[in-house]
């Protein structure tokens, strides 16, 4: 077997382009389909079995686990791509080393924010006006979620790492065991066990877990694959600084823009937590909904990262076009679905004595941003691009103006058109992020950024 041979499976950088795309694309839509399924589940299971002061205060938690979801999203980005494009360039001695560093980081570091998210929590939800009759409950819950973040990120990196490798089959189907037992646990420890709102916490902990050490098993074998002249290093400052080059801007730029949706929630809080019940509802259908775009947007990542590693921008460019022409057909069909069911889709989330008001809140956000996904999608795909050519500068900067037009228009608009004015910021956010992305794109001074 030759030194630098590895599975055609998972080489994005010859061959069609099209079907190897969709190919690839499918599972990773599929696993965060999965992903937004069980996270819809749990709401849906909290809120029909516990009410909607529960299911408010774990809308009120989700804010705050958003952010470190992110700073968990943040820095996989920043290991896949430099994985990526090591893969692509054939040097697996250094993939290696690059995917052993990342772990060894991630343990140590999600282990100290976990602390610190249990020791400030409830100083936080109280900051960002959590209404009195919930935030003990919402606490509760985050005390539990944690003590799992380092399962949360660790499962985050390896899912990043499989995908820059071109196995997006392995975080499917450890996503769909997650989901399954997510559901199942969710069920026995809200109902029977009576754990109220902890036992959701405790289900996702669970199940997380329990996915990021059968990941990290399978991990270690298929690395087996890919045979290397030199030894690879379990951990190397020079690789962590390359990874922590694209890492660190993604990391600061999803955080932010997570800090930013929790004061819009402080916003919404102020409303009272029947609102927030509704908006908690929005919000997990919106993650739902725009799966599709985020599983594109990973997979444009994964494919421009490894051209790129190869040296064609030109297939890298060629992928990205294909990708646009998919999310346009899918936002076509995510409009028409929404509008059509708006109503129906948010009353699965609220019990049969819901109140006026959050049915009110939720349905007019799902059916006002339905018209705008289009948009959000082509804002995904153009985030992959540049994040798969490790040009992190603009797409932060771009995402850092998103975050800042919906924040503002928040805080003055809420005052004169009340609560609908947080949903008509959206799409206002996703154009000018777009418009931004968009000209870099069209420049072409992506194709010359050179991670590693």
């Amino acid at each position: 077997m030759n030194a630098y041979s590895t599975s055609k499976k998972s080489d994005l950088t010859q061959g069609p382009i099209v079907l190897p795309l969709i190919s690839f694309t499918f599972p990773i839509f599929l696993g965060n389909l999965f992903q937004q399924f069980y996270n819809m589940a749990d709401t849906i299971i909290v809120g029909r079995l516990l009410g909607e002061s529960a299911l408010a205060s774990v809308g009120a938690s989700y804010a705050l686990t958003n952010v470190f979801i992110s700073i968990a999203f943040g820095g996989a980005i920043g290991a896949s791509v430099i994985t990526g494009q090591h893969l692509g360039a054939k040097n697996y001695e250094r993939m290696k080393t690059s995917i052993y560093t990342t772990l060894t980081s991630f343990a140590l570091f999600s282990m100290a924010l976990g602390l610190i998210g249990l020791i400030f929590s409830k100083n936080i939800l109280a900051a960002l006006n959590t209404p009195e009759d919930i935030i003990n409950m919402a606490t509760e819950y985050l005390g539990v979620y944690f003590l799992g973040l380092p399962f949360l990120f660790l499962y985050n990196a390896l899912s990043s790492i499989f995908n820059s490798m071109g196995r997006s089959r392995i975080p499917l189907y450890f996503l769909l065991f997650s989901s399954l037992l997510n559901i199942g646990l969710d069920i026995i420890f809200v109902g029977p066990f009576d754990m109220g709102v902890r036992g959701a916490a405790v289900a996702t902990v669970i199940s997380q877990g329990i996915s990021a050490v059968l990941s990290f098993l399978v991990l270690k074998r298929k690395l087996t694959e890919y045979e290397n002249i030199k030894r690879p290093k379990l951990f190397e400052k020079a690789i962590l600084k390359k990874i922590l080059k694209v890492a660190l801007p993604s990391i600061i730029s999803q955080s932010i823009i997570s800090i930013g949706m929790m004061l819009v929630q402080s916003v919404v809080n102020s409303f009272g937590s029947m609102a927030l019940a509704g908006y908690s509802a929005a919000i997990r259908v919106d993650s739902f909904v725009t799966s599709p775009f985020t599983s594109l947007g990973t997979a444009v990542s994964a494919f421009v990262s490894q051209n790129m590693g190869s040296g064609n921008p030109k297939r890298a460019k060629e992928g990205f076009d294909a990708a646009l022409k998919m999310m346009a057909f899918i936002a076509i069909l995510i409009m028409i679905a929404l509008c059509s069911f708006s109503e129906k889709i948010i009353l699965l989330f609220l019990g049969s004595d819901y109140s006026e008001a959050a049915l009110a809140v939720g349905k007019g956000y799902i059916f006002f941003c339905g018209f705008f996904y289009m948009i959000l999608g082509a804002k995904i795909c153009t985030d992959g691009l540049l994040r798969g050519a490790g040009d992190m500068k603009l797409l932060t900067v771009a995402n850092l103006l998103n975050l800042s037009i919906r924040v503002f228009i928040a805080y003055l608009a809420t005052p004169i058109f009340g609560i609908n004015a947080i949903w008509y910021a959206i799409p206002i956010g996703w154009f000018f992020n777009l418009a931004i992305e968009w000209l870099r794109y069209k420049s072409g001074k992506w194709k010359e950024i050179k991670a590693i």
